[in-house]
């Protein structure tokens, strides 16, 4: 059987700060890195949000809290000519698009344009039924980011999304809070949610992306049955731009995926069926031996006085010892000697 292979989301969102070709220089870097997706937001300010929406912690990264929200992603959004050329380009690497459409708008926009593998309904949206309802009937796959739902509200979103024809869904567990402490992240909650709706579930962590943990975290939820596993990504932590707090390097994303893709493999299957090789050669060299325990002259009837157990090359199982106990020595022994089937008469 061969072993699982996770969808890994290297989630840019708002990284690109506007320059599209610095998305696309983050979109290439995601793919050296191993990640199989590129995950972006597509987004119609006017039709997302009011132009008065205010500042404040929670709402951008760390030293923009000052700034109007909309007025600042209007300087950082990328056109829908950009996001047609960024689609060319991830084509042209063999990345995956990963698609947060915002709104209707960039939902007609994107299904028109950009087709993407993937698409993304964030947790803000579950209670918008004519938007789940036209997600659906695009047919793609979906990740239902679940972080900030309630578990009515993920079961509400899914039972509308299912009935009206949607395809594939995978629950992501996470939130971002700029970053996300260790103790809010509760990655258990990510099984639990697989066990309630029957769906495909992974994780999309916000751990602070400095924090050498920030890799070894998503390692839980891959043993947990996670399928998909999301993670920030940004050109430089250093340059601190929009959603830096959780996002990792290039290079640091690189060894993520190493981690998961190992990870995968020491999993391995659950079924039991027969040693593997590895472990029958574990077992050749780690198993006891039934040896004699003292010198056996020819002609003995074995006792159990006669026989113990050590590590050695030659010898019966000790599973064996009933069968061995009343049998004859057919030649002499000497303490330590292997006893096997040809000594017995």
């Amino acid at each position: 059987m061969a072993n699982q292979h996770t969808l890994i989301v290297a989630e840019m969102a708002w990284a690109h700060d506007g320059s599209i070709d610095k998305a696309i220089g983050i979109m290439k870097a995601a793919k050296e890195a191993g990640a199989d997706a590129i995950g972006i937001h597509i987004t119609d300010l006017p039709t997302y949000m009011v132009p008065h929406y205010g500042s404040g912690e929670g709402r951008v990264s760390a030293g923009k809290e000052h700034m109007q929200v909309y007025k600042y992603l209007q300087d950082i959004n990328p056109s829908n000519d950009d996001w047609v050329r960024f689609a060319k380009e991830a084509r042209a690497v063999g990345i995956a698009l990963c698609v947060m459409a915002n709104d209707q708008a960039s939902l007609a926009f994107c299904e028109a344009q950009l087709k993407p593998e993937y698409y993304v309904l964030t947790a803000a949206a579950f209670v918008e039924e004519e938007f789940i309802h036209a997600l659906a009937k695009t047919g793609r796959p979906t990740l239902f980011r679940a972080g900030g739902a309630t578990i009515g509200e993920v079961e509400n979103a899914l039972n509308i999304f299912k009935a009206n024809g949607g395809g594939e869904v995978t629950v992501l567990h996470g939130f971002q809070n700029y970053p996300t402490k260790l103790e809010d992240t509760n990655v258990q909650q990510m099984k639990t949610m697989g066990d309630l709706f029957g769906v495909k579930v992974g994780l999309a962590d916000h751990i602070d992306g400095a924090d050498p943990i920030a890799k070894a975290i998503p390692m839980l939820a891959l043993a947990l049955g996670a399928s998909c596993l999301e993670k920030h990504i940004t050109w430089d932590r250093a340059e601190k731009g929009e959603d830096f707090e959780a996002a990792l390097n290039p290079s640091d994303f690189k060894e993520f995926v190493a981690y998961v893709r190992a990870g995968e493999i020491a999993l391995g299957q659950a079924n039991w069926t027969a040693l593997s090789p590895a472990a029958e050669r574990y077992r050749s060299v780690s198993r006891k031996r039934m040896v004699a325990s003292r010198p056996i002259a020819s002609g003995t009837v074995l006792t159990r006085d006669d026989i113990t157990f050590k590590r050695g090359d030659v010898g019966m199982s000790p599973a064996q010892l009933n069968a061995v106990i009343g049998r004859t020595a057919k030649s002499s022994l000497v303490e330590n000697d292997g006893i096997t089937l040809e000594d017995l008469v």
